[in-house]
């Protein structure tokens, strides 16, 4: 689940709406397909690449996390770009680097070759969001949008889905040398498909303005920051979702493995599911939200409820709750999807002359802290020796799950005493 890019007013509609579906959401949807699928690959992949390479667990934690690391790093540079070149050439130009870094890894010989590679990938793939999100708001009227989002982001989660069982049935056929030629030659498909279909050239469409200088995106990234409405998003939701992404996409299905001693299959029929969830999850946070907001619940509260859910199932965890270890698994993907509530709550809480920088400095913020947790899980999981079988001892984890609690509580906290005070005030 990404965040909306900042977009101009959209132009009035000049296609019809399967024309719109054809030309614009399909081939900019599967770009956001692809690039949630090779964010979460590597959940399936970990044991393979651990054994061909002798990767340790604090390199396989830094060689996965090297994409969110490479992917906040193109966050503002991607959206000034949008802006000043359109979604078709920025996504084009993206998704033909994307592809030689999936070549790349796939001949990767050792670590430091699969980590530049993993980062080039995520270079490449880090405007896929935002691209589709440009691309639809010119040819689709601001009301239709948030459905439209909706499932773009429901996209998203079958690529996260496709990134277990069919990747593990993909195997059958193929190592993961080969899985990265296919994903590879995908990826440079879907930006041929997007050169061709794409209904006008990008300098011809209405709302593209020229690019900001840098000068003037610093002073506007302060001026988000010193927003209240902002700052309390990020106090309450900034470590949980960072938890959640880079969780999510390696360490749960290691955790299967090492602790639940899964075989291979069983981890990735677990990963489907609870990357299935993600579709589920997303759907039923926007009708709850909606749901409580008839109610005169914010939207923060609804954030507070679900976390608190979060951290709990992470809790589980730390005391090893086997009777439920098959669900434990799915249920921390289901829940975490609240975390993607954010972007959602700062679009209502800023300015509107800021939403759009609001959520690509979110955005930014989330994946650095997620390139953290997934690196940092990983040195921590380190610490311990691993048995005979290669597997990490349950302490390790219970252990990194505690520190991840820890992180997550004083937000929670926080939040608790500040939504105290305030029905104080009020009574």
């Amino acid at each position: 689940m990404q965040p909306a890019a900042t977009s101009i007013a959209p132009a009035p509609a000049r296609l019809s709406g399967l024309a719109v579906f054809v030309y614009v959401f399909v081939p900019f949807a599967l770009g956001h397909y692809l690039s949630s699928l090779l964010r979460n690959v590597n959940a399936v992949l970990a044991s393979q690449l651990a054994s061909a390479l002798a990767l340790t667990p604090a390199q396989l934690g830094l060689l996965t996390s090297a994409f969110f690391f490479a992917f906040a790093l193109v966050q503002l540079p991607v959206g000034m770009a949008l802006d000043r070149y359109g979604p078709r050439r920025v996504q084009v130009t993206m998704l033909l680097v994307a592809s030689c870094g999936a070549v790349l890894f796939a001949r990767g010989g050792g670590f430091w070759s699969l980590l530049v590679a993993r980062a080039v990938m995520g270079c490449g793939l880090g405007g896929c969001f935002m691209a589709a999100v440009k691309a639809l708001s010119t040819w689709i009227a601001p009301s239709r949008l948030p459905s439209v989002h909706g499932y773009l982001i429901a996209v998203g989660g079958m690529g996260a889905a496709s990134a277990t069982m069919p990747v593990r049935a993909m195997l059958e056929y193929t190592d993961w040398r080969g899985l990265f030629l296919l994903l590879a030659a995908l990826v440079a498909c879907t930006g041929l498909l997007i050169a061709l279909l794409y209904p006008k050239p990008d300098d011809a469409v209405p709302g593209h303005g020229p690019i900001s200088p840098a000068l003037q995106v610093l002073p506007a990234l302060r001026e988000v920051w010193r927003a209240p409405g902002f700052r309390a998003v990020v106090a309450l939701v900034l470590a949980p979702h960072a938890v959640f992404f880079g969780v999510q996409g390696l360490w749960i299905g290691r955790w299967l493995a090492d602790v639940a001693l899964y075989p291979e299959d069983a981890v990735a029929y677990l990963l489907y599911l609870g990357m299935a969830a993600v579709v589920f999850g997303a759907i039923a946070v926007g009708m709850i939200t909606e749901w409580a907001g008839r109610r005169g619940m914010p939207p923060l509260d609804v954030a507070a409820a679900g976390i608190t859910m979060f951290v709990l199932i992470q809790a589980a965890f730390v005391i090893g709750y086997r009777p439920s270890f098959p669900w434990l698994s799915v249920m921390f993907t289901l829940a975490g999807t609240v975390t993607g509530i954010d972007y959602a709550i700062v679009a209502q809480s800023m300015p509107r002359a800021l939403t759009g920088r609001a959520a690509t400095f979110l955005n930014l913020l989330i994946f650095i802290g997620a390139f953290l947790v997934q690196a940092g899980f990983g040195v921590v999981i380190g610490l311990w020796q691993p048995d005979l079988l290669g597997h990490a001892p349950a302490a390790a984890y219970r252990c990194a799950f505690a520190l991840l609690v820890l992180i997550q509580v004083p937000g929670l906290w926080q939040y608790a005493r500040r939504r105290s005070g305030a029905l104080s005030r009020t009574t």
